[in-house]
């Protein structure tokens, strides 16, 4: 045999102990032996590319959105069982923060409307939110005070500036805001029967008068209204 004949029997010896050896793998894909192994992969399907990062800085210009309002809404709000007709209650904020005013009725609109009385404490008749209210256990009897119907959310509104003329706007010497004859009039029928209400209640009168603090070492939340 020759030279040539001897290399080419040795490496179909290797070939076929290779094949023998790349046989013997486990369930893993473990060779068993020194000999090589030819993995095989399983064909994979293609994955989507992902979607793109998103940038790491917002834009410097403020996009105007239109907020989602839900305009079919036509409910009143809903009143805090706590708060009926003749309630004590303490504006927790305004001009009368501290204050403690009676509860009349609850306005279309949902805002409370309340008054001092204003011989009291001040408090003219004025409509907050019972969201800067706290309700106390204190109540006066006012099924005799006769709201008038003239009372609504319109006799509140007050002209804005966006409203105003450009003279108007611009006047050096512009009208101060005073109280006219008919809503002190309507402030005096609705504070009458409120007073009577309130005068029969012994020391409550002076109770209205006081404003709402609180001192160094009260805990406010083990408070009893």
């Amino acid at each position: 045999m020759g030279t040539w004949e001897a290399v080419v029997s040795t490496q179909s010896t290797w070939e076929a102990v290779v094949s023998t050896q790349s046989t013997w793998v486990n369930k893993f894909g473990k060779r068993k032996s020194r000999g090589f192994c030819k993995k095989k992969f399983k064909d994979t399907k293609a994955k989507a590319k992902p979607a793109a990062p998103q940038p790491r800085f917002y834009p410097a210009d403020d996009v105007e959105r239109p907020l989602k309002r839900n305009k079919k809404n036509n409910k009143q709000t809903r009143l805090r069982s706590s708060i009926t007709p003749g309630t004590i209650l303490i504006l927790l904020a305004g001009t009368f923060k501290g204050r403690r005013v009676v509860f009349l009725k609850q306005l279309d609109s949902g805002l409370l409307l309340v008054t001092g009385p204003f011989k009291f404490n001040g408090v003219p008749i004025r409509r907050v939110n019972q969201r800067y209210v706290i309700a106390t256990s204190t109540k006066v009897d006012v099924s005799g005070v006769k709201v008038p119907d003239a009372v609504n959310d319109g006799l509140f509104k007050k002209t804005r500036r966006g409203d105003q003329d450009e003279d108007e706007f611009f006047a050096e010497n512009k009208e101060k805001f005073t109280v006219s004859e008919e809503r002190k009039k309507l402030q005096t029928s609705i504070d009458t029967g409120v007073i009577k209400a309130v005068k029969a209640v012994k020391y409550l009168d002076q109770y209205l008068g006081q404003r709402f603090t609180l001192k160094k070492g009260v805990p406010p939340h083990l408070l009893k209204f």
